[in-house]
């Protein structure tokens, strides 16, 4: 049906079954809601569209967010002729516009031909419908066929420049998930430019009690958490480095003061997207918290011409009234069933043991093949054949983008390598770094212009190489169809895609002039491209994504490849730490760990094979060392880990996920998973250094059932579930440093 809102025509589809969105005609409202969470805005009488309220689900409202100025004084702008108590600057808006009496940071930036950079998007119309709309070009979460996911389509209009701004909402409503992106469509005249245009936009209603959560790092030190008060500041994450970066992940929270684990409100945001992000909190002189999300507007621009549009990526948003742990189990369950588009989302992760930290560049076919054969007889199940494979590559220096196999070192070729791994009766995986080139290979003696570059500028290199420019149509297709002749020659089950380095010296040279702020966009589009193509061409391959480590571990690598390389650093007492911060927004079964050597390669730190293997053991389980070394008692040793993960292995990647002591906090780490079926319990218990004369230490457990029974298979005894969460367990007491305890629950 078609009703009139101020001159304005609006179509609304047919209800039907419609039940997560509605729109009250008579007050202006939207009110959008899924099992536990209500999302509410309000347009005013001239069009403006204000954010009412988001949180705990509530009836449907009949106020509005409008504010008036107590005590005005004359310091506000108004920019509604007449009415000198409604200003921009001190009401909470849902998408706010540049240069009109809001001095708070602006969710966009247009600028039109005549230099000006002023616009005024009001309410023009909206469309709420089932399903969700693919972002073209770029992941995004998804539907499939039963999913009770509803549309909500508000666009905004600029009269003068005929700018259509349209924000889209989507609404899982049995997930407690409300999506969000942004669509520009050009409809006027002239062209313009998008300086900012961002994903997303919340004003938190008087409201600056929050704390910031973020989660920081470097290379080797990725995902660490970070909490502080906002006070009366402007707190900016990003990533200008090309990468959604190893220094900042592309997500925040902000938490009430006393919000911990398992009480209080939190709300999360996550950008799908794997390029430079913004995450921007601001707090107003009104007591008013802006969130804002979406891509870096440094070095951003992009020339949105007549009859064009623009698609921003996607921010996930989760709200929790029940603490920290409940945002992460909403963010997980997300994650595993509607963002990962792989083959393996649903599927039990292999055992895998690495080559890397075995042998560098130092191999040849038969050290390969002795390492898969130990694996095989240890019951491993994939062998992967990490860098120096290809071209001319004994070093770093020289051989990225030659894909073609080094015959020196394997003189059967992939296709041998592969048939004699598979004849032990293990997978076959293969690393790659498709995006980068060495100045030293045969691809940029060919083709030096096919970097990433500025001309008469020197181009610096990181571990010897520069970045394939994939803006560039004809760079992705050589990528496309270098690949895929590897993978189409040679049996390989699993492919590890590599990443190692940031972008310097921004350009390329097929862009005009006006085009070079668009490279870094173009960019991801390009190498989004690449992997769709490639995953769709080779659905039965297990891909996992790494770049340097976990500098690109994010929503937007997950949706084509469901694991991640976690970190370069295999230090089981580093990796507490990371894996712990990690948990926070993404799910156990994105997690790549392995067993590393000792000592450690990255920290020279000594634990146990124990420990090692139940840090591991607490994501997608593997061994990344040289198994021929390992002495009789140690293989026994790892023999048994097999066996011990592969029973607990479904637990683990698809359980539910509980954080129970932080090594932030404490000096032990403990977390737990409940089975799917909620019949079986796995907990991991770590202590870091011993120290003396020490109490005993008793860990309580969540999410079990209070009155049934537990029997734990690790010491025999039976509990009920409220003596475990209420009462907890006592650890047992251990000397020494490093010592970790895995407990196994069965329900009876």
């Amino acid at each position: 049906m078609y009703l009139n809102y101020k001159k304005t025509i609006v179509y609304i589809e047919e209800r039907c079954d419609l039940m997560s969105i509605s729109y009250n005609q008579q007050d202006k409202i939207f009110h959008l809601t899924t099992k536990e969470t209500s999302y509410i805005m309000q347009l005013t009488n001239t069009g403006y569209l204000l954010h009412g309220y988001w949180g705990k689900k509530i009836h449907s409202p009949r106020r509005t967010p409008l504010r008036s100025m107590e005590d005005f004084d004359g310091g506000c702008q108004n920019p509604e002729y007449g009415d000198k108590t409604f200003c921009l600057d001190n009401v909470p808006r849902e998408y706010p516009d540049f240069g009109r009496s809001d001095f708070r940071n602006p969710a966009y930036v247009i600028e039109q031909e005549n230099g000006s950079k002023i616009t005024e998007a009001k309410f023009d119309s909206y469309k709420i419908y089932k399903g969700k709309p693919k972002l073209q070009g770029l992941p995004s979460t998804y539907t499939e066929a039963n999913d009770d996911v509803e549309t909500l389509e508000i666009t905004l209009k600029d009269k003068l420049t005929n700018i259509y701004i349209t924000l889209i909402y989507s609404v899982y409503y049995d997930y407690n998930i409300i999506t969000r992106s942004v669509k520009y469509i050009n409809k006027g005249l002239e062209k313009v430019t998008l300086e900012t245009a961002l994903s997303m936009n919340v004003d938190f209603y008087d409201d600056s009690d929050f704390e910031l959560i973020n989660l920081y790092g470097s290379c080797a030190r990725e995902r660490h958490i970070e909490r502080q008060p906002l006070g009366r500041s402007t707190h900016l994450i990003d990533s200008k480095r090309g990468a959604s970066s190893h220094q900042q992940n592309p997500f925040i929270a902000l938490a009430r003061e006393n919000t911990t684990e398992d009480s209080g409100e939190v709300y999360g945001f996550n950008f799908v997207f794997s390029g430079n992000f913004k995450a921007l909190v601001e707090v107003s002189p009104f007591n008013m918290t802006r969130v804002q999300m979406g891509i870096n507007d440094y070095d951003f621009k992009w020339n949105l011409y007549p009859e064009k549009s623009f698609q921003t990526p996607e921010v996930i948003m989760v709200y929790s009234d029940q603490g920290l742990n409940k945002m992460s189990q909403t963010y997980h369950k997300l994650y595993r069933e509607r963002l990962m588009k792989s083959n393996y989302k649903d599927k039990e992760r292999p055992i895998l043991i690495n080559n890397w930290e075995a042998t560098y560049f130092d191999f040849d076919e038969e050290k390969i093949l002795s390492i898969a054969k130990k694996g095989a007889e240890l019951g491993m199940e994939l062998f992967v054949l990490d860098d120096g494979w290809f071209g001319k590559r004994d070093t770093d220096e020289s051989g990225l983008g030659d894909w073609f196999v080094n015959k020196e070192k394997l003189p059967n070729g992939l296709e041998g390598l592969s048939q004699a791994v598979h004849a032990e009766g293990m997978k076959f995986g293969l690393w790659f770094e498709p995006e980068m080139i060495c100045p030293d290979s045969d691809l940029y003696r060919k083709h030096s212009d096919w970097c990433i570059h500025v001309p008469n500028r020197s181009r610096t290199e990181g571990r010897n190489q520069l970045i394939l420019d994939l803006s560039r149509d004809d760079v992705c297709e050589y990528i496309i169809d270098a690949v895929s002749n590897i993978l189409s020659t040679s049996k390989i089950d699993y492919v590890k895609w590599d990443m190692n380095r940031n972008m310097t010296e921004v350009g390329s040279a097929l862009l005009s002039k006006e085009q070079q702020g668009e490279t870094t966009y173009r960019y991801m589009l390009g190498l989004y491209r690449i992997l769709g193509e490639i995953t769709e061409k080779f659905p039965d391959i297990l891909f996992e994504s790494c770049a340097s480590g976990g500098g690109r571990f994010d929503p937007g690598m997950l949706y084509y490849m469901p694991q991640t390389w976690t970190s370069d650093d295999t230090d089981a007492i580093e990796r507490l730490y990371i894996q712990y911060g990690t948990s926070l927004v993404y799910p156990t079964v994105s997690m790549g760990a392995h067993v590393s050597a000792v000592p450690n390669h990255q920290v020279s730190r000594m634990t146990s094979l124990t420990t090692r293997a139940h840090t591991a053991m607490a994501g997608n389980f593997g061994y990344e060392l040289d198994l021929t070394k390992l002495s009789d008692e140690d293989a026994e040793i790892v023999k048994n880990q097999i066996q011990v993960y592969k029973k607990i292995r479904r637990d683990v990647q698809y359980g539910t996920f509980y954080r129970l002591l932080s090594p932030y906090n404490s000096n032990k780490t403990a977390w737990m998973v409940v089975s799917e079926d909620e019949k079986r319990i796995t907990v991991f218990y770590y202590r870091i250094l011993k120290k003396p004369k020490q109490p005993v230490y008793t860990l309580k457990l969540k999410g079990l059932k209070e009155d049934r029974q537990y029997k734990c298979i690790t010491n025999g005894q039976t509990y009920y579930g409220d003596e475990l969460m209420y009462m907890g367990i006592e650890m047992p007491h251990m000397n020494g440093d490093f010592i970790s305890m895995l407990y196994e629950f069965e329900i009876i």
